[in-house]
């Protein structure tokens, strides 16, 4: 039995891996993918505490050496669902089960894709999710932001004062975010509002170099030349497999609040995957070291 199996490498379970080694406990690992989550996508991250600049497969591949010299396991697996024994935790995986006196969830959200052909050979490569993370790269350059809730447009806002164009390309007949935030982007003269249009299609050989658009109402389409897209329609978490013990709020994440506790005794959570209102690579960080902590704890006192 190990003290605390963890559900997800990326940023969060990395980091609760790391301080759960450090206090001695017993780490087991799990991830389904790529070890380093969402920021693996990203070809160069430079709002990482310690680093000028890295790509983020550099920062996944630093975090994972650090957590395997302090002695975790890693497994690679996906986890199915999760039994609540009382004392005792079994992970249930495609690979075998599992057991420990602590589970933390750390599974994190993805970002909802349009669901296009290429779409995903184009991330990193022309296609980002984070303003915040990557829109210095198109500092002067032409951008187009995909949705029309208050993210997108806040993402629109904060490229609107790097980029010398930026297209806001929404479904809806109409923008769904905030009047105040539609307001500020009427005022910026380097931003077309583009509204009942889809994005049908990518142009671009290994980069992406523009979009194909179409006009909802009567089906005209067009290219709009890009140097970036920023795809800004929602979050999707990853806790279905575990809502009976997580409890979840109305959008799917866990409902918990700065200290990662859940709904079950000896189950916490870190990261994208639970209720908050920032999500970076620090803030995930940051979780996996609450939790970590709250799960020693845990089995400490018991």
């Amino acid at each position: 039995m190990f003290d605390i199996i963890i559900v997800g490498g990326g940023p969060a379970g990395l980091t609760a891996a790391l301080y759960a080694r450090r206090a001695n406990k017993q780490v087991l690992l799990i991830e389904k993918e790529t070890f380093g989550g969402q920021i693996t996508f990203s070809p160069k991250v430079e709002n990482i505490p310690g680093f000028l600049a890295l790509s983020g497969n550099e920062f996944a591949e630093k975090l994972v050496e650090q957590v395997l010299e302090q002695g975790a396991e890693v497994e690679s697996a996906e986890v199915l669902s999760i039994r609540d024994e009382g004392d005792g935790k079994t992970v249930v995986t495609d690979g075998g089960e599992f057991t420990a006196r602590a589970v933390i969830v750390a599974t994190g959200a993805r970002h909802r894709l349009l669901g296009l052909p290429r779409e995903t050979d184009f991330i990193g490569n022309g296609i980002s999710f984070c303003a915040v993370c990557d829109g210095a790269f198109y500092k002067d350059q032409t951008v187009g932001v995909v949705g029309g809730g208050n993210s997108a447009l806040q993402e629109a806002l904060l490229l609107a004062d790097l980029a010398s164009k930026v297209y806001v390309i929404q479904n809806l007949d109409g923008l769904t975010g905030e009047q105040k935030l539609q307001e500020q982007l009427a005022a910026r003269a380097n931003v077309e509002i583009i509204t009942g249009t889809v994005v049908d299609g990518f142009e671009g050989a290994d980069t992406l170099t523009g979009v194909q658009v179409r006009r909802v109402a009567d089906g005209q389409t067009r290219s709009i030349p890009l140097d970036g897209l920023f795809i800004a329609i929602g979050l999707v978490p990853q806790n279905e497999a575990f809502a009976d013990l997580l409890g979840l709020d109305e959008r799917g994440y866990v409902d918990s609040d700065e200290r990662c506790l859940t709904a079950t005794p000896g189950v916490f959570t870190a990261g994208d995957c639970r209720r908050k209102s920032i999500r970076q690579v620090a803030t995930a960080a940051a979780d996996g070291a609450v939790a970590a902590l709250a799960a020693c704890d845990y089995i400490d006192a018991r």
